[in-house]
């Protein structure tokens, strides 16, 4: 079974080689793990030689996350890797729901292949925010659906493509963004709709992927429950837990987004306080993270509990045809496979 870190955090490195100083640091702080970005990846034999340095750092198979649902929001690119058309096109290219799901089944298989062959062995995916006409572009078609149905078994096929493929999925934004008109990146969102319409629309999906080892949470206002951010609301925080059932291992969204304020070490102590396991801090920006470490502490003896359990929940990953399957996608979604 994979060993648990100490620190309650995930974080990014600067560039696409580990420096000695970053090094020194993870050594020391040892985090949970480590998400990757485009700033981080060259070519495959460059990727390898970085996740093993993260890993060595740390001395153990820590995890190492990126961002690859797909569409805009994918980090390993051509030529070395595929490129997928947004979710959303995928979905609509395909004759039924049934059958979009059996497509990103297949899509995150493939991805997984390609994910660990470099040493990536998380992925923030699947998105089960559900979409609406005034959704944000810039989430809009990352979504799977305009219903919360939909989205849940598109979601699960996402997650259980991942799963066949030996990694784990992060399932996000948690208890749902599809209601948000503005772009978290920059501003905080306030979602006025009732109780009512959120339980029985947004939440909806994340209930059915309640089992999921790790999720993260959106930072978003839900003015029916509370007046903070989601992800720093002791409220939120419970309602995910006891209403929607989440017992796995939560992070929060990027805390240098601007939907949160405050200083860094304040974003990292009012998240972890809110009942947040693990603070994501994605920049690699040194000094930020060394706040961010200071910040976040020790795993919380529940979060090294849970941490423990989302790592021994990995399936294995039995060899498969990646051509076969890359030609039944191509398909069921009339040749429009990639971007």
């Amino acid at each position: 079974m994979t060993s648990v870190g100490t620190g309650a955090a995930i974080f990014g490195c600067a560039g696409p080689v580990l420096l000695p100083e970053e090094r020194a640091f993870f050594r020391d702080c040892d985090p949970f793990g480590f998400i990757l970005f485009a700033r981080n990846v060259e070519d495959p034999d460059q990727l390898r030689r970085l996740t093993g340095a993260l890993r060595d750092a740390v001395g153990r198979e820590a995890p190492v996350l990126v961002d690859q649902e797909g569409g805009r929001v994918q980090r390993l690119r051509a030529p070395c890797w595929r490129e997928w058309q947004p979710p959303l096109d995928t979905v609509a290219n395909c004759a039924s729901v049934e059958q979009a799901a059996r497509a990103m089944r297949l899509r995150m298989r493939i991805i997984a292949a390609e994910l660990r062959a470099v040493g990536i062995d998380a992925n923030c995916a699947p998105v089960a925010d559900v979409a609406r006409e005034a959704t944000h572009p810039f989430l809009k078609n990352r979504c799977y659906g305009t219903d919360p149905a939909t989205v849940s078994v598109i979601a699960r096929a996402v997650a259980d493509g991942l799963q066949d493929g030996g990694v784990w999925p992060v399932v996000k934004h948690m208890p749902g963004h599809g209601l948000s008109q503005m772009d978290t990146h920059l501003d905080l969102p306030t979602v006025t709709a009732s109780a009512e319409e959120l339980e029985r629309i947004d939440f909806a999906p994340f209930k059915a992927l309640a089992d999921l080892p790790m999720a993260m949470t959106a930072h978003i206002v839900y003015a029916a429950h509370d007046h903070l951010p989601a992800t720093q609301s002791p409220a939120m925080i419970r309602l995910i837990r006891e209403r929607i059932g989440f017992t796995g291992l939560l992070m929060t969204d990027d805390l240098n987004m601007e939907a949160l304020k405050g200083s860094l070490a304040d974003r990292t102590a009012a998240s972890l306080a809110a009942g947040c396991d693990i603070a994501l801090h994605c920049k690699g920006d040194f000094a930020q993270m060394q706040e961010v470490a200071a910040a976040a502490g020790e795993m919380r003896s529940d979060t090294r509990a849970r941490a423990a359990a989302a790592l021994a929940s990995r399936r294995p990953a039995p060899q498969v045809d990646i051509a076969a399957l890359e030609a039944e996608l191509r398909a069921m979604t009339r040749g429009a496979l990639h971007a």
